[in-house]
């Protein structure tokens, strides 16, 4: 199935841009204070935004369909733009999940969702070096 995703920027002020996602939901992009307004994230850090809310979305639908309880997840990113390059050149994941589950079936979790998140297939297409530190707890 082949699925096609709309959405349309509107310049508001300046460097002040509105995104939408052809739906009903948008964001206001901008850029930092020196140049811009500080209104929201640049476009390059909605990028990266969506790097780990996309990896948490697919995490969370992985864990469901293993029937894996999670209490608690948060997925950090630390992304490293190069100035040589001009984009983003290394991510790194550090995944905190709390979730009855044994260390390996948790792993799996992460290996799947690794494996099938769009944004992450994304990055690693675009040659951008990913890794990830998995931190887990069973509170």
């Amino acid at each position: 199935m082949t699925e096609i995703l709309l959405s349309t920027a509107k310049l508001i002020k300046e460097f002040r841009i509105v995104v939408d996602d052809g739906r009903t939901h948008s964001v206001c992009l901008d850029l930092q204070p020196d140049l811009g307004d500080d209104m929201g994230p640049s476009a390059l850090e909605l990028c990266v935004m969506s790097y780990v809310g996309c990896f948490a979305t697919i995490f969370a639908l992985t864990a469901k369909r293993m029937r894996i309880p999670i209490k608690d997840l948060e997925v950090d990113v630390k992304a490293v733009k190069s100035d040589e390059v001009g984009t983003i050149t290394e991510a790194n994941l550090i995944i905190k999940v709390n979730a009855d589950a044994s260390e390996q079936r948790i792993q799996k979790m992460t290996r799947l969702t690794l494996e099938n998140c769009p944004v992450e297939i994304l990055f690693e297409k675009a040659g951008v070096k990913t890794d990830y530190t998995l931190i887990t707890t069973n509170e």
